[in-house]
């Protein structure tokens, strides 16, 4: 298996961030101005942590940040930030009553994958459930006017998510971070003005 160490990896480990994917958080918090101090933020597929830990420093010590994964965190965050660890969607798991009890939210990261399977068709698939599951998380625990980012494997079914969200959401536009690798598949949708 090849090891990427490209600049966003060596900038990584310079920031102290455990992963590059920071840099794809942050280019969309620049463009579309999404993270503010004092917000409530809820980080699915958080692990390694940077996603995290970049939001929990954008909503500073007056902010709350919840953050899930089935992984563990490879990282300590912020006194304003807690993790757990489990399935965000299993409605009788400790997870998912914590979501239900924090919210209301005023933004939703998701940076979920699936386990990949190297079959095209079917890693997008899962990405693609994903994502709609997590916007259904959104439909119930984001606040009017809030925002959502979600990232998703390019397919043509991603289109079915894009008008879903439009639904939901005043503004949706498709993001692919410079920080991306050239090759990678991944896109995300950028979400403003929950309806």
């Amino acid at each position: 298996m090849k090891i990427y160490r490209d600049h966003y990896f060596q900038k990584a480990k310079q920031d102290n961030y455990p992963a590059r994917s920071v840099y794809k958080l942050k280019e969309a918090d620049n463009r579309f101005k999404l993270l503010r101090p004092g917000q409530k933020v809820l980080d699915l597929g958080a692990s390694p942590g940077s996603w995290s830990l970049y939001a929990a420093q954008k909503v500073g010590p007056d902010g709350r940040l919840l953050a899930l994964d089935l992984k563990p965190l490879g990282i300590e965050l912020p006194a304003q930030a807690l993790f757990m660890q489990g399935d965000i969607f299993d409605e009788s798991g400790e997870g998912y009553r914590l979501i239900m009890d924090t919210a209301p939210f005023d933004v939703i990261l998701s940076d979920m994958a699936p386990q990949t399977t190297g079959i095209r068709f079917t890693d997008q698939a899962r990405s693609l459930d994903l994502a709609h599951q997590a916007l259904a998380l959104c439909r119930e625990c984001l606040i009017k006017g809030g925002s959502f980012v979600v990232k998703f494997f390019e397919a043509q079914e991603a289109k079915q998510l894009l008008d879903e969200m439009r639904k939901s959401f005043a503004k949706v536009q498709g993001f692919k971070p410079k920080s991306s690798r050239a090759e990678s598949k991944e896109m995300f949708y950028i979400a403003m003005g929950k309806k």
